[in-house]
C-alpha cells in the first residue's frame, strides 16, 4: 500500500479572515456605545447628592401699607395753597407693618411738619416729587423706628397728589 506522507494542513479561506475583523469591529463598536450611553445616563439623568446646591426660595412679596389722606397748607406769600396727598407705604413683610402701625401718629406728625415747609414751586414737575418721595422715605425710616433702629420702608409710593 502506498501512503502518502503528506502533511495535511487545514485549508484557511479568506472569508473567515474577514469574518473576525468585522466581528472584532463590531464588538468594539458595542462596547464603546455601551460605555458612551452610560457616560450620558451618569451626566445628564443622575441627580445631585442630597446635599447639593438647591434652589433659592422666592422672595415673600412685598406689603403695601396705605396710609389715610392728608391735607395741608403750602408755605405762599401771594395766596392761600394747600397740598392733598396720598401716600402707601412699600414694605418687606407684616412683621415691619406692625412696628409701623405702632408709631403711626408720630409718623403723620412728622409727615405733616414736612408737607407744611415746602412751597408750590418745590413741588411741580417730577424732580420735585421724587425729591419730596426721598424726603419722606428718610422721614418714615427715622420716625417709624425705634432709636438706632429704623423701620424697614423700601419706597414711598403717591396714590394721590394734588396742588392748589
Amino acid at each position: 500500500m502506498a501512503s502518502t506522507t503528506a502533511t495535511q494542513q487545514p485549508i484557511v479561506t479568506a472569508k473567515s479572515g474577514k469574518m473576525k475583523r468585522i466581528l472584532l469591529i463590531t464588538v468594539g463598536i458595542i462596547v464603546l456605545l455601551g460605555a458612551g450611553g452610560a457616560g450620558a445616563y451618569y451626566y445628564f439623568l443622575q441627580k445631585p447628592p442630597v446635599g447639593a446646591v438647591k434652589k433659592a426660595a422666592p422672595a415673600a412679596p412685598p406689603v403695601f401699607f396705605p396710609l389715610e389722606s392728608m391735607t395741608v397748607n403750602l408755605q405762599s406769600d401771594d395766596a392761600m395753597h394747600y397740598l392733598r396727598i396720598g401716600l402707601t407705604l412699600k414694605l418687606p413683610d407684616q412683621k415691619a407693618q406692625a412696628a409701623l402701625t405702632e408709631r403711626m401718629p408720630e409718623v403723620r406728625s412728622h409727615i405733616l411738619m414736612l408737607l407744611s415747609a415746602k412751597r408750590p414751586d418745590d413741588l411741580a414737575g417730577i424732580d420735585g416729587k421724587r425729591e419730596l418721595a426721598k424726603e419722606l422715605l428718610e422721614t418714615v425710616q427715622k420716625t417709624g423706628g425705634a432709636p438706632g433702629d429704623p423701620a424697614q420702608v423700601q419706597e414711598v409710593l403717591f396714590t394721590e397728589f394734588v396742588v392748589q
